[in-house]
């Protein structure tokens, strides 16, 4: 199990999201991200809104992805 924080992912504060692996963080991040917004955090609006055109644009998505999951690799273990 490793952390990453919503910061770490590109949002805007230090809620923790944990996973045996970064599709698991990177999903928890997308359910936070959509959670804030819905209840009126305006701070994740840019970041939900980023998170949404990511997979519009499925080629420059693969480097964020790449580049997640990197850095999940190099987290030790919780």
């Amino acid at each position: 199990m490793k952390t990453m924080t919503c910061k770490q992912l590109g949002g805007p504060c230090d809620h923790e999201l944990r996973g045996e692996n970064a599709d698991t963080v990177i999903k928890a991040q997308d359910r936070h991200l959509r959670e804030s917004v819905r209840t009126g955090d305006a701070a994740h609006e840019p970041a939900h809104e980023e998170m949404k055109g990511r997979w519009r644009r499925p080629v420059a998505a693969m480097g964020w992805y790449r580049d997640t999951k990197r850095a999940f690799a190099q987290l030790p273990e919780d």
